[in-house]
């Protein structure tokens, strides 16, 4: 199996890129999620990838994140999703945006993707969810890139809040209320303890 290449970027489209590996050429059919991260042409590149294997054809499918490639294969593993639709489907969403829709239990949402019908969405939402670690569930309902402070004290809030049975929304709801106060430097045990304080009165 081939788990990367690195060599020059020679051609670069939304959905593929040719990647100059010691003088050969790889076609590597990408996401545009992964296209947006790449450099210029003639660049080095770096890039993972999933050698998808068949009785006809033999296609190398890369992901700059290895966040994307862990989605993909988790998407086709699912009955009904080959590597085309998964393809799409990271296009068309990110990993977090995925995440949270399963996480949401939003299978209207992922039912917009193309190539994905209802029962297809439905099966994702079940199977999906047994894979997704409490990281990965922070991920989706706060959102991975957030730097600040306060967004990372509000992520590891809600995922506690998540931990003691409530709701998604609601959790956000109480912990961004309490954050937009004066509340100051409060570590991540008081907000929690102020939300559910609040919640009883």
């Amino acid at each position: 199996m081939i788990a990367f290449l690195e060599g020059t970027l020679v051609e670069k489209q939304p959905t593929r890129i040719v990647l100059n590996v010691g003088g050969i050429g790889y076609e590597v059919f990408i996401p545009l999620s992964s296209y947006d991260r790449l450099g210029g042409l003639n660049a080095t590149c770096r890039i993972l990838t999933y050698h998808y294997v068949r009785e006809d054809a033999q296609i190398l499918y890369g992901f700059m994140t290895a966040a994307e490639q862990r989605m993909f294969e988790w998407l086709l593993g699912i009955s009904g999703i080959g590597p085309k639709i998964a393809l799409t489907a990271l296009s068309g969403m990110s990993v977090r945006e995925l995440k949270a829709a399963v996480v949401e239990n939003d299978v209207k949402r992922l039912n917009s993707i193309s190539g994905i019908g209802r029962k297809t969405a439905e099966r994702m939402v079940i199977e999906l969810r047994d894979k997704l670690s409490a990281g990965d569930s922070l991920e989706a309902v706060a959102g991975a890139d957030e730097t600040h402070p306060d967004d990372l004290r509000a992520r590891d809030s809600v995922l506690a809040l998540i931990q003691l049975g409530y709701k998604q929304a609601e959790a956000q709801k109480m912990v961004h209320q309490l954050l937009r106060q004066d509340v100051g430097d409060l570590h991540v045990e008081e907000i929690v303890r102020r939300v559910l304080t609040g919640s009883r009165g």
